[in-house]
């Protein structure tokens, strides 16, 4: 799997693609993971079904809202700790 920055695209392989991933999704990391490639990487080798590929689609629009909230929570709290 690649990711294509120009394009916004996740490739699976030469054919399929996930289309119109910001960076910062494909780029963003939870405990030291990168989310969405760590979740393609655990498939590997395996002909994702329909439902996997929604589950895919529905964890890349999560990680785009978090985004969003976290840019509005740090831009409400604009410095630790609240005083």
């Amino acid at each position: 799997m690649d990711y294509d920055e120009e394009k916004q695209r996740i490739y699976v392989n030469a054919e399929q693609y996930f289309q119109s991933v910001p960076e910062a999704v494909w780029n963003y990391h939870i405990g030291g993971y990168q989310v969405a490639h760590k979740w393609l990487k655990d498939r590997k080798g395996r002909l994702l079904t329909f439902d996997e590929l929604q589950h895919y689609r529905r964890v890349i629009a999560a990680l785009a809202e978090t985004l969003a909230l976290q840019t509005q929570i740090d831009a409400a709290i604009p410095r630790w700790p609240i005083s």
